[in-house]
């Protein structure tokens, strides 16, 4: 009796996980970094600053969840050993969003991994590339995550304004494409309008602010510097 109910067990086990398995999407594979553009002598000093996320594109996106992606600001900050303190914030609700991150210099000038932080697994990997930027309207940079058997992968439109050209997004676009995704991969983030909960770059840089890598700010800041959120 015993023996027959562990037998029925392990085959609905099996059943389950042959089902999550189907209903698991499967993920268009990322191109090797050896595909993807490097921006010729990159010059750090010049990339860093604020950018706008203007486009989005990944093998984890879907145009029918555009929703969920607000446009919001990335403030680059370049360090004495040419890392960057990589602040993005995201307005949810009416809460501040906010991602604190270290890109460290990799292999090629333009290419960087993700310095440590607790918060993510120690086996992942997190590779960023500047694609190409001149500087002072856009830049296309691409993102890798390995974890596991799972590789995710996204590009990103930036742009010092929250608006680009026509032809600067159709150049996004096209090459979105190249690395094999397509249109229900692509989404172009709806501008946001300034919020209540307001956290200003220089509150950030205050460290009672940056107790952990993502923190919401549900209060009203005063604005007395650029707000990020």
């Amino acid at each position: 009796m015993a023996l027959g109910l562990l037998c029925l067990g392990l085959s609905l086990l099996r059943t389950l996980q042959s089902q999550a398995q189907d209903t698991t999407p499967t993920l268009i594979p990322s191109p090797p970094l050896s595909k993807v553009p490097l921006q010729p002598d990159f010059q750090d000093d010049q990339f860093q600053g604020k950018w706008y996320l203007i486009g989005l594109a990944g093998n984890a996106f879907r145009k029918g969840g555009q929703s969920q992606y607000n446009m919001h600001r990335t403030i680059y900050k370049l360090n004495d050993d040419h890392s960057y303190n990589v602040t993005s914030a995201l307005l949810r609700g009416q809460n501040c969003d906010v991602q604190i991150r270290i890109f460290v210099p990799s292999v090629q000038p333009g290419q960087f991994t993700l310095g440590y932080m607790p918060q993510y697994l120690p086996a992942q990997s997190y590779t960023v590339r500047v694609v190409a930027t001149n500087y002072t309207q856009f830049a296309m940079v691409f993102f890798e995550r390995k974890y596991g058997n799972r590789v995710n992968f996204r590009t990103t439109l930036y742009g010092r304004t929250k608006e680009l050209s026509p032809a600067v997004r159709r150049s996004f676009v096209n090459f979105a494409e190249s690395l094999g995704l397509t249109g229900d991969n692509i989404i172009f983030p709806v501008p946001t309008v300034p919020s209540p909960a307001t956290v200003t770059l220089r509150e950030l840089e205050d460290p009672s602010y940056r107790t952990g890598l993502r923190t919401r700010h549900p209060k009203i800041h005063p604005a007395d510097g650029d707000p990020l959120c």
